[in-house]
C-alpha cells in the first residue's frame, strides 16, 4: 500500500527501544541544527546527540511538534484519532532512525473543539521556539482563527481534517490535507441527492431541508451545496444551532412542518445521530443524509434507524485491501472505535513533515525551511490515499457515496462519479 505503513505491525515492539534518551539543543535561530562532529559539544553545552532504537545509530537531535486536538467536548472521538495517529507515526518513524536522523516528538493539547481556546494553544506553540511545526486543529473554525497566528509567527500549521476552501490560502505556512468543502458539498448536491436517492430510495428530490451548525465550517459548508443545489433547481430551507446542542426538536419540528424530500445534517459528532434519532422518535419518515461525520462507527452505532444514513467520504477503509485492514483492527484495538479517515489523515500529517524534514537534507531543521520543503514535496502515497498540495496549500480529493446498512458502513456502488467530486 503505501510507503512506511509496512512497518506498522513492528513499531509497538521497537517502542521501547524510544525510551533511551531525549536530548537534543535548540539554537537561538529556531534550528535543530546536529553538531558537526557525533559527540562534539561546546564548552558548558550538552551533547545534542541522543541514542536511537536499537540499529538505527544515533539521533541528531530532537525535532519538536505542537498537536491541537479537541480531546474532549462534542469532537473527542476525533480528537482521540488524532492524539492515536500521530503518536502511531511518530513511534514507526523514531524506530526507524528518525527523519533523516532526527527524532521526533509532539505535544498533544486539548482545544475543546473551541475557537478561542484553540487559538491561546496555539500561540503558546508559536512562542516556544524549540516547535519547529504544528499539527491540528480538527475544525476550519479554528484553523482559520490559527491562521494569522502562525503566519505571524512564521511556523507552519498542518491540519488533517481542516476543509474550508478558504483556510489553507490565509497564509503561506497554513497547510490541509482533507480536502475541500467547495468540492465534497456540490458532490452531495449532485450524486446523493441528484442520483441516488431518486435512484435507489425512488424519492424525487425538489425540496431539500438543511439543518447545520452555527459555525465557519457549517457556513462554508452551506455555501458551496448552495452552488450547486442552485444549479440543480432545488428548494432549500435551513435551520442552524449552536456547537454542543443537544435538543433538536424545535428546529425538528419546523424542518417537518416545511415537507423537504431529504433531511441533511451538515456536522461532525454526536449532533448528527441526535438529530436524525429525534427525527425518528417523532415518526417522521425521510431520507437521512450527512455532511462532515465521514465512516464514523460512534455515529452509526447510535442511529435508531440503522439502514437510513448516506454520507459523502473521500476514503473508507477497504475490508478487503489487507494493509488497510490491518491498519484499522490496530487502530480499533488501541481506541475502541473503528477509524475514519480523520486519524489515518492525522498519520499522514506526521509522515508529511518527516518528508519534509528528509527532503532539507543537510541544510538547517529550521520552521521556515519545513514549510518551504512541505510545499515543494511531489505527490505522496499516505494511507489516506495520494496528497499533492497546490499552491494554495491544500488538496482536492474525489468523492464517494457511503451508506449504513444493518449499522454498518459500506461503499454504495454503480455511481458515476465526476473527477474531482463534480
Amino acid at each position: 500500500m503505501k510507503k512506511r505503513v509496512l512497518a506498522l505491525m513492528m513499531s509497538l515492539i521497537l517502542a521501547v527501544g524510544l525510551l533511551a534518551g531525549c536530548g537534543g539543543s535548540k539554537d537561538a535561530d529556531e534550528t535543530t541544527k546536529a553538531p558537526e562532529t557525533a559527540g562534539e559539544q561546546q564548552d558548558g553545552e550538552e551533547d545534542a546527540t541522543e541514542p536511537a532504537a536499537e540499529g538505527d545509530g544515533e539521533f541528531k537531535g530532537t525535532i519538536k511538534l505542537g498537536g491541537l486536538a479537541p480531546m474532549t467536548g462534542t469532537y473527542a472521538e476525533y480528537g482521540k484519532g488524532f492524539d492515536i495517529g500521530f503518536n502511531k507515526a511518530i513511534e514507526e518513524i523514531n524506530a526507524a532512525g528518525g527523519a533523516n536522523g532526527y527524532k521526533l516528538e509532539i505535544e498533544i493539547v486539548d482545544t475543546q473543539g473551541d475557537t478561542v481556546t484553540s487559538s491561546t494553544l496555539c500561540t503558546a506553540f508559536a512562542e516556544d521556539d524549540e516547535i519547529m511545526a504544528i499539527l491540528g486543529d480538527f475544525t476550519s473554525g479554528a484553523c482559520k482563527a490559527d491562521a494569522e497566528i502562525v503566519d505571524r509567527y512564521g511556523v507552519t500549521l498542518l491540519s488533517p481534517t481542516a476543509s474550508a476552501d478558504d483556510y489553507a490560502s490565509m497564509s503561506p505556512y497554513c497547510f490541509g490535507i482533507m480536502g475541500r468543502q467547495d468540492v465534497e458539498a456540490p458532490f452531495l448536491a449532485k450524486y446523493i441527492l441528484g442520483k441516488y436517492v431518486p435512484e435507489e430510495m425512488g424519492v424525487d428530490v425538489q425540496k431539500v431541508g438543511v439543518i447545520r451548525v452555527d459555525s465557519d465550517w457549517g457556513l462554508s459548508c452551506y455555501n458551496n451545496f448552495m452552488k450547486q443545489a442552485e444549479q440543480e433547481s432545488y428548494e432549500v430551507v435551513v435551520e442552524t444551532y449552536a456547537t454542543g446542542e443537544k435538543d433538536f426538536s424545535s428546529l425538528i419540528t419546523k424542518m417537518q412542518a416545511e415537507k423537504p424530500d431529504v433531511l441533511v445534517v451538515m456536522d461532525q459528532g454526536d449532533a448528527v445521530f441526535q438529530i436524525f434519532n429525534q427525527a425518528d422518535a417523532i415518526g417522521w419518515e425521510i431520507p437521512h443524509v450527512a455532511l462532515g461525520p465521514g465512516t464514523s462507527e460512534q455515529v452509526a452505532a447510535q442511529l435508531t434507524d440503522n439502514n437510513n444514513l448516506i454520507v459523502t467520504s473521500p476514503f473508507f477503509f477497504d475490508p478487503s485491501d489487507p494493509e488497510l485492514a490491518a491498519w484499522a483492527e490496530w487502530f480499533e484495538g488501541e481506541a475502541g472505535f473503528a477509524p475514519t479517515i480523520h486519524p489515518a489523515c492525522a498519520y499522514d500529517c506526521v509522515y508529511l513533515i518527516a518528508e519534509a524534514i528528509e527532503a532539507i537534507g543537510d541544510g538547517e531543521v529550521t520552521r521556515d525551511a519545513i514549510r518551504d520543503a512541505l510545499a515543494e514535496l511531489p505527490a505522496y502515497e499516505g494511507l489516506s490515499g495520494t496528497i499533492e498540495f497546490t499552491e494554495d496549500g491544500d488538496i482536492r480529493r474525489n468523492y464517494m457515496i457511503c451508506g449504513v446498512k444493518d449499522g454498518q458502513w459500506t461503499v454504495l456502488e454503480g455511481f458515476e462519479y465526476g473527477a474531482e467530486g463534480v
